[in-house]
């Protein structure tokens, strides 16, 4: 299945963790949980796709994954994330959200 479909559907399904790197970054940008959620759920494509190199992960060369998209409100959203587990369920990991410069 494309991962794309399976990151909208953990999110729209409300498994998604929003990690405290990522919820200071929203703070800093005024953006809302249901931004980073309309950003991911209507992005067209995930826009790149990387390993990990942080060697303080527990699975370090985890798959990170790009998403850049548009909130309702046109917003647009910078989302770095991995897909994981959390209490024995498969969620979706936000990692970096932020609002995207437009220079």
């Amino acid at each position: 299945m494309d991962v794309l479909i399976v990151i909208k559907r953990l999110v729209m399904a409300g498994k998604l963790v929003i990690t405290e790197k990522a919820q200071v970054e929203m703070l800093l940008d005024n953006l809302t949980e249901m931004d980073v959620i309309e950003a991911i759920v209507y992005s067209p494509r995930i826009s790149k796709k990387i390993m990990s190199t942080s060697i303080h992960k527990e699975n370090p060369g985890d798959r990170l994954y790009i998403i850049i998209g548009k909130t309702l409100s046109g917003k647009i959203i910078y989302t770095k994330g991995r897909v994981g587990r959390y209490a024995n369920e498969r969620v979706f990991y936000v990692l970096i959200s932020s609002k995207r410069s437009m220079r």
